[in-house]
């Protein structure tokens, strides 16, 4: 399976979200309507590579500072994601 390995930036949230999407019951960032901005995107042909690369990545200044994340995504066939329940949460 391939991966795909990403870095993005963190959005703020102010408190009065957070209390709002708490008291709600909701997510605070759905990523499938709003996603965070990317700085890097890389390929992986394996998890082992993927997880490597991901280290890698996540040794920058703003990564180990909070301010970015780095996500590790499967890039599966888009069918595949009909019968499931979807890619995990990363």
């Amino acid at each position: 399976m391939r991966f795909l390995i990403v870095r993005t930036d963190i959005r703020a949230a102010a408190d009065t979200d957070i209390t709002a999407a708490w008291a709600g019951g909701r997510r605070l960032r759905d990523e499938t309507t709003r996603p965070e901005p990317r700085r890097q995107v890389v390929h992986a042909e394996d998890r082992d590579a993927a997880l490597h690369l991901a280290r890698a990545i996540a040794t920058v200044g703003a990564v180990r500072s909070g301010r970015q994340r780095v996500k590790v995504l499967p890039r599966d066939d888009p069918r595949h994601w009909r019968t499931h329940p979807g890619p995990p949460d990363i």
